[in-house]
């Protein structure tokens, strides 16, 4: 059984501005957090409720990070995007 997605403010923003082939891996990759929510990495210290799940598109590896919610099964997409800065976008407010 599937988990639902729900994309938070700053992951909307960031995939407003991808490419439609990077979208519809973008949209791929929540598909597959969607199914196994324990797919990808869970990271450790400020981020430790994240989770991150790495694809590739356009011979770039992108991340997708996402907190789960196993009580109302939810998955939260927070951010989107390469690897460059993506943790350090993370942490700012």
């Amino acid at each position: 059984m599937t988990y639902g997605l729900k994309q938070s403010r700053r992951f909307a923003r960031a995939y407003k501005k991808l490419h439609d082939n990077v979208a519809r891996d973008v949209d791929a990759a929540a598909e597959v957090v969607a199914a196994d929510p324990m797919v990808g990495e869970r990271k450790k210290g400020d981020l430790a409720e994240l989770f991150v799940y790495k694809f590739r598109s356009r011979n770039q590896v992108y991340l997708l990070g996402y907190t789960v919610d196993d009580e109302v099964r939810l998955v939260y997409l927070e951010a989107v995007g390469p690897h460059e800065n993506f943790y350090r976008d993370l942490k700012r407010p």
